[in-house]
């Protein structure tokens, strides 16, 4: 036992360096633990406010996009309801006899539905032809028609060019 005693001083100064060896290898650890964790949590919010950034920029797009659809849709609307209306008052016009429709022509003497030997008592080649209130109606009726089809084609033409293209989602 008394070779323990000898070397008892030198295990305890071995067993305290060991500890002290130890407790500053963890602190150590500590620090650069505590260092990528603070350096993660950085890179963390810097990818969360430029996630929170795309998608404000996204929704202000979106709502850019929305307004001039709606404006679009107004304008078209404006229009076709103008020409629309400007529509019914010749027919009301047309009906009501305060306005005739008449259509203006010309028929070629050759190269048409009429042959060339027709003589002087045959078609006036140039005039007018006035159409019967009932006609008239179903013109301007076929009118309406039209115009609503282009105000359509019209208002698709202008979201295309106006929504889609500037947003670059045309496919």
């Amino acid at each position: 036992m008394t070779i323990w005693l000898r070397f008892l001083p030198y295990i305890a100064a071995l067993m305290l360096g060991a500890t002290g060896a130890w407790m500053w290898q963890a602190n150590s650890y500590d620090a650069i633990i505590s260092a990528n964790e603070a350096s993660r949590q950085a890179e963390l919010a810097q990818i969360s406010a430029a996630g929170a950034a795309q998608a404000r920029h996204a929704v202000e797009k979106q709502q850019a996009a929305e307004q001039a659809l709606a404006a679009l849709d107004q304008k078209a609307q404006k229009e076709k309801t103008d020409a629309l209306a400007e529509n019914e008052k010749l027919r009301s016009d047309v009906a009501a006899g305060t306005r005739r429709l008449r259509i203006a022509g010309s028929c070629r003497a050759s190269g048409g539905d009429l042959s060339s030997t027709t003589g002087t008592a045959g078609v006036d080649h140039a005039g007018t032809v006035e159409l019967t209130g009932t006609a008239g109606r179903t013109v301007l009726d076929v009118r309406s028609g039209i115009i609503a089809d282009q105000a359509a084609l019209k208002a698709l033409q202008e979201y295309v060019t106006h929504v889609c293209l500037s947003k670059g989602n045309v496919q």
